[in-house]
């Protein structure tokens, strides 16, 4: 069985890399929009928040970008596919790879490369589609990080300013949308990829892709608003909010035993930033069934969302939030448990699985758990693929099958994402 066969690259897959780095890029400059607006108002404590929200997310999506280009870099066989990445790695590679970095750059030159390879996978016809899935897949495990660091951040922090000072430009409205597209998208184009990515696994079609869309931006963006309306009558306390639920939620990730990176920094990096997903929304990085996780975790955000609701209900101010107030307290718990629902009839009657002849038993996929860091076997052989993640992910979905002749792994043992 060729990889190519196993490795599938449609049109669709071009048309959400595209439609996600024009989210990402529209999310980015709605952001600038408001930094800029509040740096004319004179609102520099606003402005101040805003870039912080913006720079600090940046810094952790490059330290994961850089560490993943230097571990392709250093395989034996790596040999840099696309234009983009035949001017880095040329020359002083390593040099010119941190120095990109560190101008905050890589993440675009991602963005680059996946294109450019989706180009020619889809239009000229080039056998590269597992490298094109490979890239996409790193691509779209970046951008949920930085949907979760950045973009959640600033639509509550968006929220928190609106409801603070009772009066929102029309530039925070677009910020809002744009980051609640952005952050819904971002876990849903991360989900495709991954079913991309696994060869034993059925892709996921349009209307698959749309309810799982859905059902992810109605749990997300009632938990911001909460978190905004808790903050906007207690801001001095959302800081400690967010610390005491981040410290057990890292604890959770920890003993967990999650193997996404090759070193011990990056792997405190990863757990860390999955306590950040954890603080808005479900990601899975345990091995196995997840229902009971999930049904956990749901139930202990239902909890919290509704003591900030209830806090903020008590000691708002009842003259400035009449107009909104009943609205907002009973459409955000409406919406979330239309999320659920939603949730629920993706499971039933839209998972991929069920459109398909079913020929084993699927488990779920740990959301962490699945970004290879080794290149396909066009780019390096199978016996150069020594990434403790890869090994994980293998361990995961191989140990129940019998392995496939020539599956473009080896050494199969793999790590951590949901399917």
């Amino acid at each position: 069985m060729e990889c190519q066969d196993i490795f599938k690259y449609s049109c669709l897959d071009f048309v959400f890399t595209v439609a996600g780095v024009c989210a990402y890029l529209f999310d980015v400059g709605s952001d600038l929009w408001v930094a800029v607006e509040f740096y004319l108002h004179g609102d520099f404590f606003w402005f101040g928040l805003v870039v912080s929200f913006m720079a600090l997310p940046s810094v952790v999506v490059q330290m994961f970008s850089w560490f993943w280009f230097k571990y392709d870099r250093e395989l034996e066989s790596f040999k840099a596919q696309t234009s983009a990445e035949k001017i880095v790695f040329g020359g002083e590679g390593r040099l010119k790879l941190s120095l990109l970095h560190a101008f905050q750059l890589g993440f675009l030159l991602r963005h680059l490369s996946a294109i450019e390879q989706g180009f020619w996978v889809w239009w000229i016809g080039s056998q590269a589609t597992e490298y094109a899935v490979y890239v996409t897949h790193d691509l779209s495990m970046l951008r949920l990080v930085e949907a979760f660091c950045e973009s959640a951040p600033q639509l509550t922090l968006m929220l928190y300013i609106m409801l603070r000072t009772n009066q929102a430009r029309a530039v925070q409205y677009v910020s809002v949308v744009a980051s609640a597209i952005s952050i819904a998208s971002s876990v849903a184009m991360y989900h495709r990829s991954l079913r991309s990515f696994l060869p034993d696994k059925d892709k996921q079609g349009w209307g698959s892709s749309v309810v799982y869309f859905l059902w992810n931006l109605l749990l997300i963006a009632p938990r911001m608003a909460a978190l905004a309306l808790f903050a906007s009558s207690f801001p001095c306390c959302i800081a400690a909010h967010f610390l005491l639920l981040w410290v057990p939620l890292f604890l959770w990730a920890w003993l967990q035993r999650t193997h996404f990176m090759d070193s011990a920094g990056g792997e405190f990096l990863y757990r860390a930033v999955v306590a950040v997903i954890w603080y808005f929304s479900w990601f899975n990085v345990a091995e196995g069934r997840t229902r009971w996780r999930s049904v956990i975790y749901h139930a202990f955000m239902v909890a919290d969302g509704g003591i900030l609701l209830a806090t903020w209900w008590w000691n708002r101010d009842a003259e400035l939030t009449r107009s909104y107030a009943l609205p907002v307290v009973t459409a955000l718990p409406s919406a979330y448990l239309l999320g659920l629902l939603l949730k629920g009839l993706y499971y039933s009657c839209f998972h991929p699985k069920l459109w398909a002849t079913p020929v084993q038993v699927e488990e779920d996929v740990p959301d962490g758990q699945v970004a290879f860091r080794s290149l396909p076997p066009r780019t390096a052989p199978p016996s150069q693929l020594r990434n403790k993640r890869m090994a994980s992910l293998a361990n995961i979905f191989y140990s129940a099958v019998p392995p496939l002749p020539h599956v473009c792994l080896e050494n199969g043992n793999a790590s951590n994402g949901v399917i």
